[in-house]
């Protein structure tokens, strides 16, 4: 009786022995083969290991330098401090307004005031600059910024304020920079837009569609004022635009005291128009151009630079630093585990 063996050769009693005997060693590896099969795979885990080796090598180094960092920065401040609080060298102050403009930003009117001020009562800054990378904010936070360059303007005559324009400075940026007695931008840079803009979206049509009935209630008559989720008021949108119109009034009166007769009379300055800096150079919105360090060395007369910005907590800095060494760390295990998978 015939039966189907492990090699897949027929077991056949009426097969000659030597037959069966030669289809037994041609089905059986070669002990070369199977000799190359097992360096192969030895090879394969012993590139793997050292992959996961260096990976973690890199991992542990990125710790090792976030801790170095982190000892560094701690020295850091008394070092700096000590440097700062001595400030034997004549130099340009400079306070950057970088950002949105808001309360719970950094170019907040906290933070820029603060700066400012430290920066006026620097006996050894000859000038202060504004260095200005911001599309606006709010006018609120803007306005008590003006204000109070005016206010130290007043009580530091001899002590000059320049805004610089680098990438932008729009709307209530723009706001600011008019405080100061001289503007400067780039020839690419963007300036103006002198207006105000309010917005948002109204609901009522997709409300209808998908079946949502709105339920409001409310104990004043306007308490409810431009809701998005009801039909616009003709009334409402009157008003609003007439609050609109006075804080743009507001904007124009303070650009125009700051610039004064330097300004072009064109009925565009005022249209939320943005220029670049050569545009803004002939329609009298700043008044040359150049960039922080040129006006610092060719107007002030002082090349050396002090940054009075406020800067994050050391602790802040280090937990930053720390995650973007992690992700950084992180991402180099990633991209080395899918050449292991290859």
């Amino acid at each position: 009786m015939s039966e189907w063996n492990s090699s897949g050769d027929w077991n056949d009693p009426a097969r000659p022995a030597p037959e069966r005997e030669s289809a037994r060693q041609a089905a059986a590896p070669a002990p070369a083969a199977t000799d190359s099969r097992v360096l192969e795979k030895l090879v394969g885990a012993l590139t793997a290991e050292q992959r996961r080796s260096r990976r973690w090598g890199i991992f542990f180094k990125v710790l090792t330098f976030v801790y170095l960092f982190a000892l560094l920065f701690l020295l850091r401040g008394p070092l700096i401090g000590g440097l700062d609080g001595d400030k034997a060298a004549t130099h340009t102050a400079v306070v950057e307004v970088a950002g949105a403009i808001a309360s719970d930003t950094h170019a907040s009117a906290d933070n820029l005031v603060g700066a400012l001020r430290r920066a006026f009562e620097a006996e050894n800054a000859r000038a202060v600059v504004l260095r200005i990378n911001s599309p606006g904010g709010s006018p609120v936070q803007a306005g008590y910024v003006y204000d109070e360059i005016v206010r130290l303007r007043e009580e530091n005559p001899d002590k000059k304020v320049y805004a610089v324009i680098s990438d932008i400075g729009a709307s209530g940026a723009y706001y600011i920079a008019a405080a100061a007695d001289e503007i400067y931008a780039n020839r690419a840079s963007l300036v103006g837009s002198i207006g105000v803009v309010s917005g948002g979206f109204g609901f009522t049509g997709l409300m209808d569609k998908a079946g949502v009935e709105r339920r409001l209630y409310t104990a004043g008559e306007n308490k409810a004022f431009l809701d998005p989720f009801s039909p616009e008021e003709p009334g409402e949108v009157a008003f609003w635009e007439s609050v609109l119109e006075n804080t743009h009034d507001q904007f124009i009166e303070y650009v125009r005291k700051g610039r004064g007769d330097r300004l072009a009379d064109d009925e565009r300055l005022f249209s939320g128009l943005v220029w670049t800096g050569e545009q803004a150079l002939e329609l009298g919105l700043v008044d040359g151009l150049g960039s922080t360090s040129w006006v610092a060395r060719e107007l002030v007369g002082a090349e050396d630079i002090v940054d009075y910005t406020p800067q994050p907590s050391a602790f802040r800095q280090f937990t930053d630093a720390l995650g973007v060494s992690i992700v950084s760390a992180l991402r180099t295990q990633m991209v080395e585990s899918r050449y292991d998978l290859r």
